[in-house]
């Protein structure tokens, strides 16, 4: 029986700060897949997250049976790269003052220390911040502008930068995307399209750059919608999800298990033949180039 097997691999997952968005549904796919799980969380929301793993208010049994198992979660910052970046009123900051190392060459260096060289077979990328989301962008700032490329898609340069080389042969790693790098999808605004394009462009660059540096392998999962806490900030994701769901070729809404399982896939042997690619998961959206309705109401 041909399956997906990740037995003795290590994933760092960045980006994951509760169990409902696509970036949990990735930690439980590959920890099912027998990955060891290891987790990057934004320092703001670190001390919710530590608490509700303690609790056991997450959902941590795992597909086909078992329980997720975290080797040790991260405070993760992927806007900045290095300490000396951090400015001073983010230093002070109640959430950040007692925490180190939360930078991304501080966090590779730390993974380094806790496992060594070689440490790691899967990084997945589910990192997005647009300030300015909710304004068109012909209304958008610079500086809310740049944030967002800055957080949604020059943090996968930086992690693929500092984390490819603790990163065996082969290995792989993912992202989130979505159909607004290269469609119009009103409503999603504040540079927040164009950081997606960037992505995906990104992508591309650095499936030659880091398979030629260090065989590994880089794809982007451009998924439907889904209402995790993160996409509720955007303020039309309900409505999204309704349209997908009555116009894609399968009348479904999308799952954040679809996701989950398709990047255990690409980071698998089993994608050995796989980089560079934008993978879409939304039901099949992303062909339609007319809704279902509109045809019907043209007789």
């Amino acid at each position: 029986m041909l399956g997906i097997d990740l037995q003795g691999k290590r994933a760092f997952v960045a980006g994951v700060a509760d169990d409902k968005g696509y970036g949990w549904a990735i930690l439980k796919a590959l920890a099912a897949a027998g990955a060891k799980i290891t987790v990057g969380t934004w320092p703001p929301a670190l001390g919710i997250f530590a608490k509700s793993l303690e609790r056991g208010k997450l959902d941590m049994s795992l597909p086909g049976g078992g329980t997720l198992e975290i080797e040790k979660v991260y405070p993760l910052d992927a806007v900045y790269d290095t300490p000396e970046d951090v400015p001073a009123e983010v230093r002070e900051d109640k959430r950040y003052k007692d925490l180190e190392g939360y930078t991304i060459s501080e966090v590779a260096a730390r993974l380094r220390e806790d496992f060594g060289e070689g440490c790691l077979d899967v990084v997945a990328h589910s990192l997005a911040n647009g300030p300015e989301v909710q304004n068109p962008l012909v209304e958008t700032s610079r500086a809310g502008y740049l944030a967002a490329i800055s957080a949604s898609a020059y943090s996968l340069v930086s992690l693929v930068q500092r984390l490819g080389p603790l990163m065996r042969p082969g290995g792989g790693v993912i992202s989130l995307s979505y159909l607004a790098a290269e469609r119009v999808v009103p409503g999603y605004g504040g540079g927040m399209s164009s950081a997606k394009a960037a992505l995906e462009c990104d992508t591309r660059t650095l499936a030659y750059e880091a398979g030629r540096k260090w065989g590994i392998r880089v794809n982007t999962i451009s998924a439907g919608p889904l209402a995790s806490r993160a996409a509720k900030a955007i303020g039309m994701i309900d409505g999204t999800i309704d349209y997908y769901a009555k116009n894609s070729p399968l009348p479904e809404v999308n799952t954040a298990e679809d996701v989950g399982h398709t990047a255990a896939f690409l980071c698998s042997p089993l994608a050995a033949g796989i980089t560079g690619s934008t993978v879409y998961v939304d039901k099949g959206y992303h062909v339609m180039g007319i809704s279902p309705a509109a045809k019907e109401k043209q007789g």
